[in-house]
């Protein structure tokens, strides 16, 4: 029985349950759309519980199938998730078959449902038919969800137009198009700008001048759900991939430079020209990495792949799905908006600290001191050159500034439908890309000034996850995974599963922190640390049984999981990645 507030796009016999946020990059990827019996429940936040806000998600991203509008989180708990994305598959008959946590299942999905397909049809259980869903019609805008924008030489702008597969070059008055780059169909093609395709692009970054003469072309492109970077050369409109192979990142973490046209993307987000090379926010996997157009290589810059607030040396602090990059006008500080922590962090010194923001459960719109102010999923940044910097607040639909001189945070403006992005024209004013609204609007003239902005002192949220009671001392922590139909473990070039598990604070691990090749781990708890936060990340590497046409394929999940000890609390946390607990 499933129980929540309403369902968007009508009911459906589903055969694929899901858990997803509004905004997330992973269900995104998680969710192939050659299911369209598929049932979604959304994670929690303010706006996440507006069914309005998960209407406009549902058309941003061409979703087909029947999403559950679940607000408070009861299906989330009926199927005992406890990571973005969880997918459970139910067959014809109710039953529950198989549950994942994660990504990199799309190959075991499709093996699995055609398994279920041809069993029940046999059967005489299964229904075939197509869903009620009838998409709006497209508003007739020249722009359809926008994601970033820059400035071009002369006061031009150019905006990816996400919805639309493409990029479009407007007027300095942000509204009449010049041109548009790319052919509107989502797909991936290099070639002239009205033949090349991209997916659901996101970020830009021109290149500085001496740089893109070496390179070849002017701006660099995230191709958001291609997993690449895209280069354009402005003067023609000539698009170039420059960074990625297509396949989504599902390795491990090195230090090492790669050839960039060999390395796997995770959904590039955003880009910013710094520390002489071109950052990219790397969403998928809550990471910042670098990339050389000069000499073609791409590496790891910031973040461990965990999801979490954590400053530190960048090879060592978390991110969560960082989503707006913008740079500090004396060039020394790299201001990034983390989107799931809703923060604003920094790079300045080899270092990343946080300048706003609490961490991934807490949220709101509350000005004043940095420490105690809050935002809700920021996705944007724009440096101003006072150094002070704007914030895209887009869950909150205001633009916020937060000024290191003072310490304080403000806003700027509100009442905005999702904006994701602001941009400085050559006149000094703002534009902010609003995205829900499909257009850039400007500022009012003044809103930058100390008169111009406001105080907020608005609601706090808090996110409660309901905490796993774990018991004091001895406990086994168990990652089930059982391999897809047609597919087994594979050992050809070492160990076929890897698990790392860490704790905050620390103190709560007695023994069992660390990196080690089994799934299941003995743990010893410290009864004298009411609880905290277990951190896991499991992978398990398969292959294909056929061993004449054998495919490799990498299954991965984070989770950061709420624990409480309880004395005689159960001496075993399973955590499903692939499959059924026992």
């Amino acid at each position: 029985k499933v129980v929540a507030r309403s369902w968007t796009s009508g009911p459906s016999a589903a055969s694929t349950a899901c858990t997803y946020s509004t905004s997330c990059a992973p269900w995104r990827r998680s969710t192939p759309t050659c299911w369209s019996s598929s049932a979604c429940t959304r994670r929690s936040s303010s706006t996440r519980k507006n069914p309005a806000a998960l209407a406009a998600a549902v058309e941003r991203y061409g979703v087909r199938h029947p999403v559950l509008d679940d607000p408070e989180l009861d299906m989330w708990q009926q199927y005992a998730a406890r990571a973005w994305p969880t997918l459970a598959v139910i067959d014809p008959e109710g039953y529950v078959v198989a549950t994942m946590a994660g990504e990199g299942h799309a190959e075991g999905l499709a093996r699995l449902v055609d398994e279920l397909v041809a069993t029940h049809e046999a059967k005489g259980t299964l229904h075939r038919g197509d869903g009620p869903y009838v998409p709006p019609a497209e508003p007739e805008t020249a722009l359809r969800f926008p994601g970033k924008a820059i400035a071009l030489d002369g006061g031009n702008l150019l905006v990816s137009d996400s919805a639309r597969h493409s990029l479009v070059e407007l007027a300095p008055d942000g509204e009449t198009l010049v041109r548009r780059i790319g052919s509107g169909v989502r797909g991936r093609a290099d070639g002239p700008a009205g033949a090349a395709a991209f997916a659901e692009p996101q970020g830009l970054c021109r290149l500085p001048e001496h740089v893109a003469e070496v390179a070849g072309y002017d701006v660099v492109v995230a191709d958001t759900v291609n997993h690449l970077l895209r280069g354009v050369r402005l003067a023609t409109g000539e698009v170039v991939t420059v960074a990625g192979t297509g396949r989504q990142w599902r390795s491990t973490v090195d230090d090492h430079a790669h050839d960039s046209l060999s390395v796997d993307l995770s959904s590039p987000w955003d880009l910013a020209w710094y520390d002489d090379k071109v950052i990219v926010a790397m969403a998928g996997i809550h990471q910042l990495w670098w990339f050389d157009p000069i000499r073609r290589t791409a590496g790891m810059y910031a973040g461990t792949t965990v999801e979490a607030l954590r400053d530190g040396p960048l090879a060592e602090a978390w991110l969560a799905q960082p989503s707006g990059l913008a740079v500090s006008a004396d060039g020394a500080r790299l201001w990034v908006a983390d989107s799931e922590t809703s923060a604003v962090r920094y790079v300045e010194n080899g270092v990343l600290g946080t300048a706003v923001g609490q961490g991934l459960f807490d949220f709101g719109h509350v000005d004043g001191p940095a420490d105690r102010a809050l935002l809700q999923h920021p996705l944007g940044v724009c440096a101003l050159p006072d150094g002070s910097v704007l914030i895209a607040d887009t869950y909150n639909g205001a633009v916020r500034r937060f000024d290191p001189a003072t310490g304080l945070v403000s806003t700027v403006a509100g009442g905005l439908a999702e904006p994701s992005d602001l941009v400085l024209t050559a006149d000094g004013g703002v534009l902010v890309v609003e995205s829900a609204a499909h257009r850039l609007a400007r500022l009012a003239p003044g809103a930058l000034s100390a008169v111009g902005a406001s105080t907020v002192d608005g609601p706090r949220h808090r996110t409660e996850r309901k905490p796993t009671e774990v018991a004091a001392g001895e406990v086994t922590l168990d990652v089930v995974f059982t391999p897809a139909p047609g597919q087994k473990l594979d050992e050809t070039y070492g160990p076929s599963t890897r698990l790392v598990v860490s704790a905050s604070p620390p103190e709560l691990l007695l023994e069992g922190a660390g990196t080690g090749t089994e799934l299941s781990r003995r743990l010893v708890v410290d009864g004298s640390v009411a609880g905290g936060v277990l951190q896991v990340t499991a992978q398990a590497a398969t292959c294909d049984a056929d061993a004449e046409h054998a495919a490799c394929h990498l299954t991965r999940q984070d989770w950061g999981v709420p624990v409480r000890v309880v004395e005689g609390a159960p001496a075993r946390l399973p955590l499903v990645l692939r499959g059924l607990d026992a």
